[in-house]
């Protein structure tokens, strides 16, 4: 998983209320074997729309996706988090989201980003124009126009964001004190060990 610590960019201002994962990723792109790819079918049917902030290309590659309150919710498909890491969102800024979704976002490393809709409507302003950065030590959204927006976030989400670390790289991280465990298993409980047969 790769780190984040700081994200700055362009920023969707999509501000859409309720918007589930079966608009983020519709259910006949779930096929794949692949992450690859998905970023294409990522909110597929709004992009139907002519005048869809999705189809606007000075937000292509955007970093940053402005949502409305309860975002991802519905399913629990991993895919809806993939999509959004193949279409270049890296951190999604929202009054609140589906806890399913942010914990799939998290183990893919997206930062999800909870402010009130005050602030939202002021990003999404902002948006129009202009960048906005994501601040993840600091644990602030801020604008070339002074505005500064404190968020929380859990301690232990925030270790792992900052370092890189999915659940495989946390296990990573204990190697020796497992070698150590197993060799000591091995010494004292000899029985346990598993013999070719």
């Amino acid at each position: 998983m790769e780190a984040v610590s700081e994200v700055e960019g362009r920023a969707i201002p999509f501000g859409r209320k309720n918007v589930d994962t079966d608009v983020i990723i519709p259910a006949h792109w779930l096929k794949t074997i692949t992450r690859e790819g998905l970023g294409q079918g990522a909110f597929e049917a709004l992009k139907k729309q002519p005048d869809s902030v999705f189809n606007d290309p000075g937000y292509r590659d955007a970093p940053i996706l402005i949502a409305g309150d309860n975002f991802g919710c519905g399913s629990s498909r991993e895919h809806a988090a993939w999509a959004l890491l193949d279409m270049g969102v890296k951190c999604v800024i929202a009054p609140s989201f589906s806890d399913i979704f942010s914990g799939n976002a998290f183990k893919n490393g997206i930062l999800t980003v909870e402010l009130p809709q005050e602030a939202i409507d002021r990003l999404m302003e902002v948006a129009r124009t202009d960048p906005v950065s994501v601040d993840l030590e600091s644990q602030t959204v801020t604008t070339p126009f002074q505005d500064r927006f404190a968020f929380e976030i859990d301690p232990f989400r925030k270790h792992c964001l900052l370092n890189g670390l999915d659940e495989v790289g946390l296990t990573l991280a204990q190697d020796a004190a497992i070698a150590t465990h197993e060799g000591r298993m091995a010494s004292e409980l000899p029985f346990l060990a598993r013999t070719g047969a």
